[in-house]
Protein backbone atom coordinates (compact mmCIF):
# COMPACT_ATOMS: atom_id res chain seq x y z
CA UNK A 1 0.00 0.00 0.00
CA UNK A 2 1.40 3.44 -0.90
CA UNK A 3 1.95 5.95 1.90
CA UNK A 4 -0.54 8.34 0.28
CA UNK A 5 -3.30 5.73 0.03
CA UNK A 6 -6.09 5.99 2.58
CA UNK A 7 -6.86 2.88 4.66
CA UNK A 8 -10.65 3.24 4.95
CA UNK A 9 -13.28 4.85 2.77
CA UNK A 10 -13.42 8.64 2.71
CA UNK A 11 -16.48 10.53 3.96
CA UNK A 12 -17.34 11.26 0.31
CA UNK A 13 -17.24 7.53 -0.47
CA UNK A 14 -19.43 6.70 2.53
CA UNK A 15 -21.98 9.36 1.53
CA UNK A 16 -21.99 7.90 -1.99
CA UNK A 17 -22.56 4.38 -0.57
CA UNK A 18 -25.57 5.57 1.47
CA UNK A 19 -27.02 7.43 -1.51
CA UNK A 20 -26.42 4.45 -3.78
CA UNK A 21 -28.14 2.12 -1.30
CA UNK A 22 -31.11 4.49 -0.93
CA UNK A 23 -31.49 4.77 -4.70
CA UNK A 24 -31.29 1.03 -5.32
CA UNK A 25 -33.64 0.13 -2.47
CA UNK A 26 -36.18 2.73 -3.60
CA UNK A 27 -36.35 1.08 -7.01
CA UNK A 28 -36.67 -2.59 -6.03
CA UNK A 29 -36.61 -5.01 -3.16
CA UNK A 30 -33.15 -6.52 -2.71
CA UNK A 31 -31.37 -9.00 -0.48
CA UNK A 32 -28.35 -7.98 1.57
CA UNK A 33 -26.05 -9.84 -0.79
CA UNK A 34 -27.60 -8.25 -3.89
CA UNK A 35 -27.14 -4.75 -2.44
CA UNK A 36 -23.60 -5.52 -1.31
CA UNK A 37 -22.65 -6.91 -4.73
CA UNK A 38 -24.23 -3.97 -6.58
CA UNK A 39 -22.52 -1.32 -4.43
CA UNK A 40 -19.18 -3.16 -4.64
CA UNK A 41 -19.39 -3.43 -8.43
CA UNK A 42 -20.33 0.24 -8.84
CA UNK A 43 -17.69 1.45 -6.36
CA UNK A 44 -14.96 -0.26 -8.38
CA UNK A 45 -16.20 1.60 -11.48
CA UNK A 46 -16.71 4.97 -9.80
CA UNK A 47 -13.59 5.38 -7.68
CA UNK A 48 -10.13 5.08 -9.23
CA UNK A 49 -7.51 3.11 -7.31
CA UNK A 50 -9.98 1.96 -4.66
CA UNK A 51 -8.66 -0.81 -2.43
CA UNK A 52 -10.54 -4.05 -1.82
CA UNK A 53 -10.80 -3.11 1.88
CA UNK A 54 -12.49 0.15 0.92
CA UNK A 55 -14.89 -1.66 -1.42
CA UNK A 56 -15.85 -4.07 1.36
CA UNK A 57 -16.29 -1.21 3.83
CA UNK A 58 -18.56 0.66 1.38
CA UNK A 59 -20.65 -2.46 0.78
CA UNK A 60 -20.98 -3.04 4.52
CA UNK A 61 -21.95 0.61 5.06
CA UNK A 62 -24.60 0.36 2.34
CA UNK A 63 -26.07 -2.82 3.86
CA UNK A 64 -26.08 -1.27 7.34
CA UNK A 65 -27.82 1.83 5.98
CA UNK A 66 -30.45 -0.38 4.33
CA UNK A 67 -31.09 -2.14 7.64
CA UNK A 68 -31.29 1.14 9.56
CA UNK A 69 -33.98 2.55 7.27
CA UNK A 70 -35.73 -0.85 7.34
CA UNK A 71 -35.61 -1.21 3.59
CA UNK A 72 -33.43 -4.32 3.75
CA UNK A 73 -34.80 -7.45 5.40
CA UNK A 74 -33.88 -10.87 4.01
CA UNK A 75 -36.61 -12.65 6.03
CA UNK A 76 -39.39 -10.46 4.62
CA UNK A 77 -37.86 -10.67 1.15
CA UNK A 78 -37.86 -14.48 1.30
CA UNK A 79 -41.47 -14.64 2.55
CA UNK A 80 -42.78 -12.25 -0.10
CA UNK A 81 -40.88 -13.92 -2.96
CA UNK A 82 -41.93 -17.40 -1.80
CA UNK A 83 -45.64 -16.48 -1.75
CA UNK A 84 -45.45 -14.63 -5.04
CA UNK A 85 -43.56 -17.42 -6.78
CA UNK A 86 -45.94 -20.10 -5.47
CA UNK A 87 -48.90 -18.07 -6.78
CA UNK A 88 -47.24 -17.95 -10.19
CA UNK A 89 -46.79 -21.73 -10.41
CA UNK A 90 -43.24 -22.25 -9.15
CA UNK A 91 -42.31 -25.36 -7.14
CA UNK A 92 -40.81 -25.25 -3.65
CA UNK A 93 -37.53 -26.55 -5.10
CA UNK A 94 -37.38 -23.83 -7.74
CA UNK A 95 -38.23 -21.14 -5.19
CA UNK A 96 -35.60 -22.42 -2.74
CA UNK A 97 -32.96 -22.48 -5.48
CA UNK A 98 -33.80 -18.92 -6.57
CA UNK A 99 -33.70 -17.59 -3.00
CA UNK A 100 -30.38 -19.34 -2.34
CA UNK A 101 -28.99 -17.77 -5.53
CA UNK A 102 -29.99 -14.38 -4.15
CA UNK A 103 -28.00 -14.98 -0.96
CA UNK A 104 -30.74 -16.03 1.45
CA UNK A 105 -29.54 -18.55 4.04
CA UNK A 106 -31.02 -22.06 4.23
CA UNK A 107 -32.91 -21.56 7.51
CA UNK A 108 -34.66 -18.45 6.21
CA UNK A 109 -35.58 -20.23 2.97
CA UNK A 110 -36.97 -23.21 4.90
CA UNK A 111 -39.05 -20.92 7.13
CA UNK A 112 -40.36 -18.94 4.14
CA UNK A 113 -41.43 -22.15 2.38
CA UNK A 114 -42.99 -23.78 5.47
CA UNK A 115 -46.58 -22.97 4.47
CA UNK A 116 -46.11 -23.37 0.72
CA UNK A 117 -47.93 -26.28 -0.91
CA UNK A 118 -46.71 -27.68 -4.23
CA UNK A 119 -50.11 -29.02 -5.37
CA UNK A 120 -51.76 -25.63 -6.05
CA UNK A 121 -48.51 -24.36 -7.60
CA UNK A 122 -48.37 -27.43 -9.85
CA UNK A 123 -51.99 -26.85 -10.89
CA UNK A 124 -51.21 -23.24 -11.76
CA UNK A 125 -48.20 -24.41 -13.77
CA UNK A 126 -50.40 -26.98 -15.56
CA UNK A 127 -53.06 -24.35 -16.29
CA UNK A 128 -50.49 -21.93 -17.71
CA UNK A 129 -48.98 -24.57 -19.96
CA UNK A 130 -52.21 -26.38 -20.88
CA UNK A 131 -51.08 -29.64 -19.27
CA UNK A 132 -52.99 -32.48 -17.64
CA UNK A 133 -56.52 -31.46 -16.69
CA UNK A 134 -56.16 -28.21 -18.65
CA UNK A 135 -55.13 -29.92 -21.87
CA UNK A 136 -57.26 -28.86 -24.84
CA UNK A 137 -56.53 -31.84 -27.09
CA UNK A 138 -56.53 -35.51 -26.22
CA UNK A 139 -53.15 -36.52 -24.79
CA UNK A 140 -51.04 -39.30 -26.21
CA UNK A 141 -48.12 -41.03 -24.52
CA UNK A 142 -45.50 -38.80 -26.17
CA UNK A 143 -47.25 -35.61 -25.06
CA UNK A 144 -47.69 -36.88 -21.52
CA UNK A 145 -43.98 -37.75 -21.36
CA UNK A 146 -43.12 -34.20 -22.43
CA UNK A 147 -45.50 -32.81 -19.80
CA UNK A 148 -43.98 -34.98 -17.05
CA UNK A 149 -40.54 -33.78 -18.14
CA UNK A 150 -41.63 -30.13 -17.99
CA UNK A 151 -42.94 -30.62 -14.44
CA UNK A 152 -39.64 -32.26 -13.43
CA UNK A 153 -37.54 -29.48 -14.98
CA UNK A 154 -39.55 -26.98 -12.97
CA UNK A 155 -38.88 -28.77 -9.69
CA UNK A 156 -42.12 -30.67 -9.13
CA UNK A 157 -41.85 -34.19 -7.75
CA UNK A 158 -43.20 -37.26 -9.51
CA UNK A 159 -46.01 -37.82 -6.96
CA UNK A 160 -47.38 -34.28 -7.33
CA UNK A 161 -47.08 -34.46 -11.12
CA UNK A 162 -48.88 -37.80 -11.27
CA UNK A 163 -51.65 -36.45 -9.02
CA UNK A 164 -52.12 -33.36 -11.22
CA UNK A 165 -52.07 -35.37 -14.44
CA UNK A 166 -54.73 -37.76 -13.10
CA UNK A 167 -57.15 -34.98 -12.10
CA UNK A 168 -60.26 -33.94 -13.93
CA UNK A 169 -60.53 -30.28 -14.89
CA UNK A 170 -63.42 -29.61 -12.47
CA UNK A 171 -61.46 -31.03 -9.53
CA UNK A 172 -58.36 -28.97 -10.43
CA UNK A 173 -60.38 -25.76 -10.77
CA UNK A 174 -62.11 -26.45 -7.46
CA UNK A 175 -58.75 -26.79 -5.67
CA UNK A 176 -57.51 -23.56 -7.24
CA UNK A 177 -60.74 -21.75 -6.30
CA UNK A 178 -60.44 -22.99 -2.70
CA UNK A 179 -56.85 -21.78 -2.52
CA UNK A 180 -57.79 -18.40 -3.93
CA UNK A 181 -60.60 -17.90 -1.39
CA UNK A 182 -58.32 -18.94 1.47
CA UNK A 183 -55.67 -16.54 0.21
CA UNK A 184 -52.99 -19.15 0.80
CA UNK A 185 -51.68 -19.04 -2.75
Amino acid sequence: MDEGEIEGPTPRMLAWARNSAAYRLSRKMMTERELSDAVSRKARQKFEQISEAQVQALAAAAVEFGRQVRALDDVSYAEIKARSSARSGKSKRAIARKLADKGIDRETVTAALAETDDLPSALIFARKRGFGPFRRAEGDEKRETREFSAFARNGFGFDITRKVMAMERDEAEAILADQATLGSL
